[in-house]
């Protein structure tokens, strides 16, 4: 009896959370399929993804930095800097706000990763300052507004055509987790990412090349920060240096629903996929609501309800760990 419950129950607390990640986000879009009319029509699905597509690629560059046991405040400030840069860029070429705004999010990858490594600062002061730079370097480039792309060298495709029958920005974020997973499931470096996570002094000790991976993964937050800075200004069809304010928390929030824990050493890339997928979901859902007129939420109730959210799992992931703990300990 015991061999057959351990084969069907989860084996850690990470497995049931990555379950129910994807049972709930099931849930919902059966909700919304029953209950709203347009809930599963073309227009919604399409606009969906293309809009939320910014904040998976966020939270793919997240999902690497918490695997490692750190944090990055500052990927909606590199975010708006990167859009910024790359409306400034784009009536030269649609390739030069491309690699602009790619170009700024590698950039400040770097900076963090050095600090981190180089300087030895802890993750969260470090991301924090360089997310108080991204704001303020935004703003210095932009004037304190919106700059406006150009629409005539094809830049606004990025964001705004389909490929296919499908959003561009949900293409490139698809090809991104692709990349993501191959990266940790089947390459070398997805082993050390979680190596780290599970004791830096220990993958030290082992001959990994702690350094090197933590720069990478700093770096591949940034660039995924800076890719969504893109599709952002392409989308909307200016750079926005106000932009991405909460973005880190929609990041942060999406990587732990997917059973990452925050103290690092385990991690999915498919379930982070899935827990953006389940935020994003619940605002959809709210938005169908507020034009039922059952409820009237502003904007600014997305803040509270991703901070509940973030603590709501937080709480559970912890009780469920040391229920893990007192398992392995019995």
């Amino acid at each position: 009896m015991d061999a057959i419950k351990t084969m069907l129950l989860p084996r850690s607390s990470a497995d049931l959370a990555r379950i129910s990640v994807l049972a709930a986000l099931a849930l919902l879009i059966l909700f919304g399929a029953l209950r709203y009319d347009n809930f599963l029509s073309p227009y919604n699905i399409l606009s969906f993804l293309r809009y939320n597509s910014m904040f998976a690629l966020i939270a793919l560059g997240m999902a690497f930095v918490i695997m490692t046991g750190g944090i990055d405040l500052s990927v909606g400030g590199v975010a708006a800097v990167s859009s910024v840069v790359a409306a400034l860029l784009s009536p030269y070429h649609w390739a030069a706000g491309l690699f602009g705004g790619l170009g700024t999010g590698l950039a400040f990858g770097c900076l963090n990763g050095l600090v981190i490594t180089r300087m030895q600062i802890q993750p969260f002061i470090a991301t924090l300052a360089s997310m108080l730079a991204a704001y303020g370097t935004a703003l210095l480039l932009a004037d304190n507004q919106s700059v406006s792309v150009s629409y005539d060298t094809g830049f606004t495709s990025i964001g705004q055509d389909d490929f296919l029958g499908f959003p561009i920005p949900g293409w490139i974020a698809l090809a991104c987790y692709i990349a993501g997973w191959i990266l940790l499931e089947r390459q070398p470096f997805g082993r050390h990412v979680l190596a780290i996570g599970d004791g830096e002094a220990t993958a030290s000790m082992m001959g990994l090349k702690v350094r090197r991976t933590l720069m990478t993964v700093y770096m591949l937050s940034g660039l995924m920060a800076g890719l969504a800075g893109v599709i952002l200004a392409s989308q909307f069809g200016a750079g926005q240096p106000t932009e991405g304010v909460g973005w880190e928390l929609f990041a942060i929030a999406s990587v732990v629903v997917g059973g990452t824990l925050l103290t690092g050493g385990s991690g999915s890339v498919g379930a982070t996929l899935a827990g953006a997928l389940l935020l994003a979901m619940v605002f959809n859902i709210l938005n169908f609501e507020n034009g039922l007129g059952w409820i009237s939420l502003s904007a600014y109730w997305q803040s509270v309800i991703r901070g509940a959210f973030l603590l709501v799992v937080v709480v559970a992931q912890a009780h469920f760990g040391r229920g893990s703990a007192s398992g392995q300990d019995a």
